[in-house]
């Protein structure tokens, strides 16, 4: 599956492994994402493709505009996992 902007991406690697992000830009080989709280959309953290499983969920680009709707769309997105 391709990795763009507004995807949203689990965690496979590393001390965050299981959290989910946004995708808010590509620098080569590195994802730059987001939670809208710890890691907002200013300040991204930058994660290798491989360490990242993009989901079916792509957000659109009025919720990319602020940290906040990015946060409230990811809380969604937990509650529908935590509840399988």
């Amino acid at each position: 599956m391709q990795i763009s902007r507004g995807t949203v991406v689990r965690s496979k690697a590393g001390h965050d492994k299981g959290c989910f992000f946004v995708v808010v830009g590509m620098d080569g080989e590195m994802a730059l994402l987001s939670d809208g709280r710890k890691r907002t959309e200013a300040t991204p953290k930058r994660k290798n493709r491989l360490h990242i499983a993009p989901t079916s969920t792509v957000l659109d680009e009025q919720t990319m505009k602020e940290d906040s709707k990015i946060s409230n769309a990811l809380d969604a997105f937990y509650k529908r996992v935590r509840a399988d």
